[in-house]
C-alpha cells in the first residue's frame, strides 16, 4: 500500500484506493469467476461491474475463441458501429459509427417502411462494410436487420433489452454461426452492451502492433490481490 506525506494535523494516512480497482476487488470478494478463460472472465466481470447484477454470469453467452477473433480484429483496427446513441456514448477510445440519428435514417426508415433500427444498420453497412465490429445494446430490430443484411461482421455483441423480441434477437443470434457475444434473458440494454465491447477493446489495445485507436498502456482492469 503506498503511503503519502503526513497530512495536516501530523498523522499520515493510506492512499485512497481508485473506485474501480476498490469495485472489482468487492466484485472478486462475492464471485469467482477465475475458472473462465481469460476473454470470457473479462466481459464477465465488465459487465456486473456496469450494471451490479450478478446474475451476468451464468446469462452470458461467452466463446473463448469467438471473443479471440473480437479481440484481434479491434487490434487490427476494425470498424465499430454502435446501433444506439447511448451505446455509441458508452465506447470511449476508439471512434464509433451510429446513424441512429442522422436525418437520411429517418428518411430510408420511411421509404423503405422499415424500423429506424434496422434503417440506421443499413446505412451503416453501406459505410463500413464488411468486418466491422457491431454493438448492439438497444433495439432487437438492429440484430435482426444484422443477420438478415448479411452484414459479413467480424464479431458483433448482441445485447438488445425488452420483453418484445430481444431473447429471440439473440438466439438467433447465437444459432447463426457469427462470431458473438450475448445473453440468454431478455436484460441487457446500452451499459451492457458497452461494457462488454470495453472488456474486449481494453484486451486489443495492449496486444503488440495494436491499430486500435487510442492504443496504449494502462487499460486493463485492476489484477487479482
Amino acid at each position: 500500500m503506498t503511503w503519502p506525506s503526513a497530512a495536516p494535523g501530523g498523522a499520515a494516512q493510506p492512499a485512497a484506493e481508485p473506485a474501480e480497482a476498490q469495485a472489482y476487488r468487492i466484485l472478486r470478494s462475492r464471485i469467482d469467476l477465475s475458472r473462465l478463460p481469460k476473454y470470457s472472465r473479462d466481459v464477465t466481470e465488465r459487465v456486473i461491474y456496469a450494471t451490479a447484477d450478478f446474475d451476468y454470469a451464468t446469462d452470458l453467452f461467452c466463446d473463448e475463441e469467438a471473443l479471440a477473433v473480437a479481440v484481434a480484429a479491434l487490434a487490427a483496427g476494425a470498424p465499430v458501429v454502435a446501433d444506439a446513441a447511448m451505446v455509441a456514448a458508452g465506447i470511449t477510445g476508439c471512434p464509433v459509427v451510429c446513424k441512429i440519428g442522422e436525418t437520411l435514417t429517418a428518411r430510408l426508415a420511411r421509404t423503405a417502411g422499415i424500423s429506424a433500427p434496422a434503417a440506421a444498420v443499413r446505412l451503416a453497412f453501406g459505410e463500413v462494410g464488411p468486418g466491422a465490429v457491431w454493438v448492439v445494446g438497444g433495439d432487437p430490430a438492429a440484430l435482426t436487420e444484422i443477420l438478415s443484411r448479411g452484414v459479413e461482421p467480424a464479431f458483433v455483441v448482441g445485447m438488445p433489452v425488452g420483453f418484445v423480441a430481444a431473447a429471440e434477437a439473440k438466439d438467433a443470434l447465437r444459432v447463426s454461426g457469427i462470431r458473438s457475444v450475448s445473453n440468454v434473458s431478455e436484460k441487457g440494454g446500452a451499459a451492457v452492451a458497452a461494457a462488454a465491447f470495453d472488456a474486449l477493446f481494453r484486451s486489443a489495445v495492449t496486444m503488440s502492433g495494436s491499430r486500435a485507436a487510442g492504443a496504449g498502456p494502462g487499460n486493463a482492469p485492476p489484477e487479482d490481490g
